[in-house]
């Protein structure tokens, strides 16, 4: 058995590789901090309230702006005197809003938008907001590009949608405003054209649609879209991690179909985590700058959800492949771990469930959101907390499965006394590189379960409209992407099976003499295993000098 390169590598080389990899994370993270601005940005519109005179209020070709040719006639909804009834008023946003006098458009490279909408209610004695109200919004969206005419807007999707409103008010005063929650709106998967124009309308077709909610004197919309120049920075590594992993997987399965044995567990579980990786990094959202794709965000749920359950599987079974879990004769198998791995992929399933129901169906009706309704909100609220609560006893689990595999290897140490000096000093470097690993193995997890729960956090936190401050820096972002490359790229190098061929030492005595690069002779009873490496072998069974 030649063992792996970790096993092999002389310390110099192991020295300059760790020292590369380590200045390539500090790289990343310092990308996300001195380079990359904020991953998202957030803009509040107050909507321009206008005067709809035409008799058909239906008409899916007329739209009401503030600004450019053909711009609407505005009203003040805090006058008390005006002949508007609820039919006439439409309330327009247009987006984005400039800025210092400067006529502002979308990019493609700002990949979403998410609209969330909130109501300025007066207190009115006679027209109180009612707990729990429902408020029917009749929401058109549309959108032009550079070059159109100012008042030629298309239709981009519209529909009717029912929202709760939940609004309170410390006094009550003609002169204070109610404190409503915010509703969300819409979410768009991709952002392909330049302006967009959404007109809400509060139609009153029955007499009870709308009668409940008070006198709305204004209305603001926060649009939120993924900054351009982020997204510039999370391409250009991509592009970069996206050959390197490709290229040092192809060398990994080269370098195994080299030996005399088919491919063990752990090297299979090797080559799936490169796979999803490479699925994770394949840069596709370039397609979004020259095609309208708006089920981008879907996709990229769909890819890391991928990675995440074939790298948390990853690690029950790089822990467990150390633990004296089995007899040393029998090779490993996926069965022997199929209730940890029963755990992750019901998790995974149960999120990407979650995920059809909120960003499937937006697919068609970009106005839906499961947090409309009571139980879609518990239900969601319930997916994130346990989505949370998960992965903190998975990390809780594989901190107690890493804790095991240092107790064995403590209790398996006891026998390197009893060894000659050349295999004990093999070995004992062998288990300070390994407890390395291992350390780096725990830090990567540890800030992949942060990122994960940070993530899921800050995705909710503006349709449960609680008021949760999250400073998601693009550094994290940067810092935590670059460590899953890194660390996986560390780990098709270091378990590569190594053929070096050095010449057996026979003289013991002579071992000051010996060259760092010695590979050491195996045992006999050690030829012909089936383990990945030697230290595998030395912690499954009983030493033998």
């Amino acid at each position: 058995m030649t063992g792996t390169i970790i096993e092999n590598l002389s310390g110099r080389k192991l020295a300059i590789l760790v020292s590369f990899l380590l200045l390539c994370q500090l790289i990343c993270f310092l990308i996300g901090g001195l380079v990359a601005p904020m991953p998202a940005n957030a803009q509040n519109i107050l909507a321009t309230v206008c005067r709809d005179k035409s008799t058909v209020k239906n008409d899916t070709t007329k739209w009401y702006y503030n600004r450019g040719k053909g711009s609407c006639k505005t009203v003040d909804l805090g006058e008390t005197h005006h002949d508007l009834s609820e039919t006439d008023i439409v309330f327009a946003f247009q987006m984005p809003v400039p800025r210092e006098s400067k006529i502002l458009d979308y990019s493609r490279w700002q990949q979403n938008l998410i609209g969330v909408l909130q109501v300025d209610i007066k207190y009115h004695s006679q027209i109180e907001v009612q707990p729990r109200s429902t408020i029917t919004i009749d929401a058109r969206l549309a959108y032009r590009n550079k070059g159109d005419p100012e008042d030629e807007w298309k239709l981009y999707t519209q529909s009717i949608e029912k929202r709760h409103l939940d609004c309170d008010i410390d006094v009550k005063s003609e002169e204070y405003l109610y404190n409503c929650s915010a509703i969300p709106l819409f979410e768009l998967g991709s952002l392909f054209h330049d302006f967009y124009l959404l007109n809400v309308r509060l139609p009153v077709d029955t007499p009870t649609m709308n009668s409940h909610i008070g006198h709305i004197q204004d209305m603001w919309l926060t649009v939120i879209n993924q900054n351009g120049g982020f997204t510039k920075v999370w391409l250009s590594l991509k592009t970069v991690f996206f050959p390197c992993i490709i290229a040092i997987l192809v060398w990994f399965w080269r370098r195994i179909h080299m030996l005399q044995r088919k491919p063990v567990l752990l090297e299979k579980m090797l080559l799936s985590l490169g796979l999803a990786l490479c699925l994770l990094n394949m840069p596709i959202e370039y397609f979004t700058l020259h095609f309208d794709l708006p089920f981008m965000l879907l996709l990229g749920d769909i890819r890391q959800g991928v990675f995440y359950a074939t790298l948390f599987s990853f690690w029950l079974v790089f822990a467990g492949e150390h633990m004296l879990i089995q007899d040393a004769s029998a090779q490993s198998s996926v069965k022997q771990y199929w209730r940890h791995l029963s755990a992750v992929a019901m998790g995974c399933i149960s999120l990407f469930i979650f995920d059809m129901c909120e960003r499937g169906v937006q697919l068609r009706n970009p106005f839906y959101s499961i947090w409309v309704t009571d139980i879609g909100t518990n239900l969601a609220l319930t997916f994130i907390i346990l989505a949370g609560i998960s992965t903190g006893v998975y990390f809780l689990f594989l901190c107690y499965m890493i804790w095991q595999v240092f107790i064995n290897i403590s209790h398996k140490r006891q026998s390197l006394p009893t060894m000659c000096s050349v295999r004990r000093l093999h070995y004992e470097g062998i288990i300070y590189r390994f407890k390395f690993l291992m350390l780096a193995t725990l830090l990567c997890a540890a800030l992949t379960v942060i990122g994960f729960i940070l993530g899921q956090v800050a995705e909710g936190q503006w349709k449960w409209d609680e008021n949760i401050e999250l400073e998601y820096t693009s550094a994290f972002f940067t810092g935590v992407y670059g460590m899953w490359n890194i660390y996986i790229f560390a780990l098709l190098v270091l378990y590569a099976p190594s053929h070096k061929r050095w010449p057996v030492v026979e003289n013991t005595s002579d071992t000051q003499n010996l060259s760092e690069e010695i590979e050491f002779s195996p045992l006999p009873s050690e030829r012909g295993s089936s383990e990945i490496s030697s230290l595998t072998s030395f912690i499954r069974k009983t030493t033998i000098d």
